[in-house]
């Protein structure tokens, strides 16, 4: 057995038992203002070519910040935004933010604007 194959073999039998990260009470917190932040907008939120009510828009980004924790598969808002808030799991298609007054937007580049606004106001 090679020196390779021993660390691959020890890796393999330990990694269950490593505590897998979760987000920290900060980073809750900035996801659920993120998540809430198109409600306390004027925004329209668009996912595979439809424009969903802020609740709906609200909600499914919940369920899928909900599914990633469930997987592990978040830990920041920055992974929040890339993984969940960005584009649609199943199209593959980017999410559009259209706010009056201002240009249409990715969601992705909405989300890290209002993420740089949280983190300016809390301490």
């Amino acid at each position: 057995m090679t020196h390779r194959t021993r660390s691959v073999l020890a890796l393999a039998l330990i990694a269950p038992g490593l505590a897998l990260a979760a987000p920290t009470d900060s980073a809750r917190r900035e996801i659920a203002g993120l998540i809430g932040a198109l409600d306390g907008s004027n925004c329209r939120f668009q996912r595979n070519g439809s424009w969903p009510d802020a609740a709906e828009a609200r909600a499914h980004l919940q369920r899928k910040y909900d599914y990633l924790l469930k997987k592990d598969k978040v830990d920041t808002a920055e992974q929040f935004i890339e993984r969940a808030a960005s584009q649609s799991s199943m199209s593959g298609k980017p999410y559009r933010i259209a706010c009056p007054g201002q240009p249409e937007q990715t969601a992705a580049v909405w989300f890290g604007a209002r993420l740089t606004a949280l983190r300016q106001r809390t301490p």
